[in-house]
């Protein structure tokens, strides 16, 4: 019988989860369209990114805990705080001086793809080089997954135009979400198992909206903003972290882009039509940083590891039990 060592190791596209369905979506919509407005229940399918979005939402809820320990909740918070601030710095920066236009970035690709990070990626990376309190600390950092802190920055800048009653109900699946699966447990489970599907759902959704010309466009700038989220955004979030009594594993950890980012640009464009036009190209960049990220973070981390392995001050991490998300938030 062979050993471990004698098994293949399966090869995997990072961010496959996203990027594939949503190049098969875009496949159809760029070589067959009509194919995908024959009406029953294929084109709501097709073209129902809205609800879809609605339900995504939901589920991440499901994966956000109100049990979260002091040392864990100061962690998260500070890591998250400077990558939310980070993000919507340069956001505002870029769509207020730059006439929105960085490299090709918008304002909306800009803070979407900073803003948030993969958390079950943080998680896992933590686990190998962080302690208990990095680890638990995904209880907070998962509270910027969404198009909330997008949403916001952008309208309270000007660069966006909608109503208090807008945001409300699209943060409503999340809270509701939240609030079912933090009362029955079971439910938390059921939202939990639920992720990878509905990611696989969005993606093939949001692609049938998009063309391959707004990929390759969309994905060059967009292997840029990835490299900024991880090497621009995790170094500083790695030095706050070393600066507030961290060893910079959970600042480096926290580098990536969220996977349910890529929703972002959808939900702008839900609740102000001017974002419509963007979309597609948005979607696309963002779709990218999640991809180079996916490489360039757990590469970030080892690193950091490495050379300050045993640097923590913080001396409560035996303390704290963190808890378990699914891989794909």
């Amino acid at each position: 019988m062979a050993g471990k060592e004698g098994k293949k190791k399966k090869f995997s596209i990072p961010g496959g989860n996203i990027i594939i369905p949503m190049f098969i979506g875009a496949t159809i919509n760029s070589f067959f369209p009509d194919l995908l407005k024959i009406g029953g229940f294929t084109t709501p399918f097709a073209q129902g990114s809205g609800a879809l979005v609605g339900a995504f939402l939901f589920i991440i809820g499901g994966t956000i805990s109100f049990k979260i320990a002091g040392p864990a909740v100061k962690r998260g918070g500070i890591i998250i705080l400077t990558k939310v601030v980070l993000s919507i710095v340069f956001g505002l920066i870029v769509g207020k001086l730059m006439n929105n236009d960085f490299l090709g970035l918008s304002a909306l690709a800009i803070i979407g793809a900073m803003s948030g990070a993969n958390n079950a990626m943080y998680a896992g990376i933590v686990h190998d080089f962080g302690d208990s309190v990095d680890e638990a600390a995904v209880g907070i950092t998962i509270l910027s997954v969404g198009p909330y802190v997008t949403m916001i920055a952008l309208a309270s800048s000007g660069l966006a135009s909608f109503s208090v009653v807008t945001l409300l109900a699209t943060i409503l699946p999340l809270l509701v979400g939240m609030i079912l699966a933090n009362l029955f447990p079971a439910i938390k489970t059921i939202l939990n198992n639920g992720m990878n599907a509905i990611i696989v759902c969005v993606g093939f959704a949001l692609g049938c909206t998009m063309n391959f010309q707004q990929i390759f466009v969309g994905g060059a700038s967009g292997i840029l903003l990835g490299v900024i989220v991880t090497l621009v955004g995790g170094g500083i979030t790695i030095v706050v972290d070393r600066l507030t009594g961290g060893s910079g594993v959970a600042g480096a950890a926290i580098s990536s882009t969220a996977g349910a980012a890529m929703a972002t640009p959808a939900a702008m464009a839900a609740v102000d039509e001017s974002y419509a036009a963007v979309q597609a190209t948005a979607t696309a960049q963002i779709t990218a940083a999640v991809v180079v990220t996916a490489i360039l973070t757990p590469m970030l981390t080892a690193w950091v590891a490495k050379r300050f392995k045993g640097k923590s001050k913080n001396k409560d991490s035996k303390d704290i039990k963190a808890e378990k998300l699914d891989p794909q938030v």
